[in-house]
């Protein structure tokens, strides 16, 4: 039987990490403020932890043309009649959803109930799910001080919180970058995840290939690689003989980013803030088919503060590749400088700022009703 309570505070998330991790921050802030959580999901949203989860229908808007926003306008006008229903028996203090289209029917309904209502955006660009609803909810919350695409008339509603991380990889801010000399180990982490990695599982080897004996001789490689992937790239490795560990997901991220010199990535929010948030130097190649073309501007905010060096997918080279890890690896003080850069605009609180916004979007509607 579903339960009511007056500390309910819905979340609505669903689909990659990236939308995920930011709710599972927040979560547990909340938590620990003495709120109770409920998540509202879409048929393949996962759960998130204990939480009692409820789950819409839903549809599509990413990169979907005309037509297709038709086709998908029943799908969602079912999600939002019953996130609908599923509020009036919650009855929560707040809904706050972290984009994608999975968040749009609770969002969609919550605005209509006229509840507290919050949207996350992860991404230096405002998503699409959250343009939609940005002139409807009362607050909009940004991981990056400059959000691209909010519509002039919501500009009064942005409260910069940051990106909420994993409370475990915050865990190791602490841990100082790790020693680098001129002669000792260079540990390089390569994380591609599912969007575009085969392009470093190509451009990578043939690009270590390209370094001179010494470098290659001190080089580990950690690389997330796609499953089909793996075993030409260890193939490819073994031909160089560097020390290298290949997976297609590292279940140990924040010790890989602990004892990490370098991260060569692709530049998704959630690993552009976790890099910050440790202060690890990046190398960072943007998805370029990512909608809005938003991982160009999530790299933006680590290469403009000196924290690491943005590639366009088109120069990413082996050549390319080769002559800028040779620059990075063989002076060790620019990745000091870099790591130190990163750290300083990492926001480990994103977590705690974006609970106090809910926190304040809640108290003053309830001074509101009681002034009524």
């Amino acid at each position: 039987m579903m339960e009511t309570s007056e500390n309910l505070i819905v979340l609505a998330a669903g689909g990659t990490g990236g939308h995920v991790f930011p709710a599972e921050a927040l979560a547990s802030e909340l938590t620990n403020r003495g709120y109770r959580l409920s998540l509202i999901t879409d048929r393949r949203g996962g759960a998130l932890g204990n939480l009692e989860t409820h789950r819409i229908r839903a549809g599509g808007i990413a990169g979907k043309n005309f037509t297709a926003l038709l086709r998908n306008g029943p799908e969602l006008a079912v999600g939002t009649l019953q996130s609908w229903s599923l509020l009036k028996k919650l009855q929560p203090k707040a809904v706050i959803g972290f984009g994608g289209y999975a968040s749009v029917p609770t969002m969609l309904a919550a605005t209509f109930g006229n509840y507290n209502s919050i949207i996350h955006e992860q991404n230096a660009v405002l998503g699409r799910a959250n343009r939609l609803l940005a002139n409807r909810v009362k607050r909009i919350a940004t991981s990056f001080k400059s959000t691209r695409l909010v519509p002039k008339s919501a500009l009064n509603k942005v409260v910069h919180t940051g990106m909420p991380v994993r409370p475990e990889v915050a865990a190791v801010r602490n841990i100082p970058y790790p020693e680098l000399t001129n002669e000792g180990e260079l540990r390089l982490l390569i994380l591609g995840g599912s969007q575009g990695a085969h392009i470093f599982s190509q451009v990578i080897p043939e690009a270590i290939a390209r370094l001179n004996e010494d470098l290659k001789s001190r080089l580990f490689i950690s690389q997330q690689c796609r499953p089909e992937d793996l075993d030409n790239t260890r193939d490819a490795f073994q031909l160089l003989a560097v020390n290298v560990e290949l997976k297609s997901f590292f279940n140990d991220i924040p010790e890989q980013f602990a004892r990490s010199h370098l991260l060569l990535s692709r530049a998704g929010a959630s690993t552009v803030s976790e890099a910050m948030t440790v202060g690890r130097p990046a190398i960072l190649v943007p998805y370029p088919h990512a909608v809005d073309d938003h991982q160009k501007f999530n790299s933006h905010a680590l290469d403009e503060v000196g924290g690491g060096w943005l590639m366009s997918q088109e120069s990413f080279t082996p050549d390319a590749l080769a002559e800028r890890l040779g620059s990075l690896l063989a002076v060790p003080k620019i990745l000091k400088s870099a790591a130190k850069c990163a750290r300083s605009s990492g926001q480990p609180d994103a977590a705690v700022k974006l609970a106090d916004a809910v926190c304040d979007l809640i108290g003053k509607d309830e001074n509101e009703r009681r002034a009524a």
